[in-house]
């Protein structure tokens, strides 16, 4: 894939979807799908709210002044490593989703893909992806190809602008690419 940082990308979809606002650089399972397809947007406004949930109740963990907190991490921990393997099951039976470089914000994506779809600008299409590393579940996201271009190592961006949703799934999203983006931000001053 590309070696190129975010920052060295010069198109104009890129400012199209990611100029002042939110935008987070990862790598995630995800996969994009011409054409239009039933999508249930309150499926994917569900499991943002439920990770969303999760998260952020292990974050206000700290402040746990009862002094049961270490028994709940032990459950927790249980927990994960249960998720862990209950994953691993759903993967064996199912078809598993790419790990792809990725720039997404409530706007659109930029995803890296192998080759060129081909599709003109406009096509519809769904962003299959797996928004949390813990949960092998995935949200389907309606889009329409904005642009796609060779990015010189052999590979091409494909740049997809989310179609409208509704509020609810929306504030959701805006939710969850916040907890992203405070966790490359931790996660960067932590390699300093």
């Amino acid at each position: 894939m590309s070696d190129q940082r975010p920052s060295d990308i010069h198109h104009p979809a890129e400012s199209e979807l990611f100029d002042e606002t939110l935008s987070c650089d990862l790598a995630l399972p995800a996969e994009f799908r011409l054409g239009s397809a039933v999508i249930r947007p309150g499926s994917a406004e569900t499991l943002l709210r439920s990770v969303a949930l999760v998260e952020d109740a292990r974050v206000d963990d700290g402040h746990d002044e009862r002094g049961d907190s270490a028994q709940l991490q032990r459950l927790e921990a249980k927990l994960d490593l249960t998720m862990v393997l209950l994953g691993r099951l759903v993967r064996q039976s199912t078809q598993e989703l790419d790990l792809r470089p990725l720039r997404w914000s409530r706007r659109g994506i930029r995803l890296e893909l192998g080759t060129r779809t081909g599709a003109p600008t406009g096509s519809l299409g769904v962003i299959r992806l797996q928004p949390c590393d813990w949960l092998p579940d995935h949200i389907d996201l309606p889009v329409s190809i904005l642009a796609e271009a060779a990015s010189g190592a052999g590979s091409c961006f494909l740049w997809l602008r989310v179609q409208p949703m509704s509020e609810t799934l929306e504030m959701a999203l805006e939710r969850h690419l916040f907890r992203l983006h405070r966790r490359q931000v931790a996660e960067s001053r932590r390699s300093r």
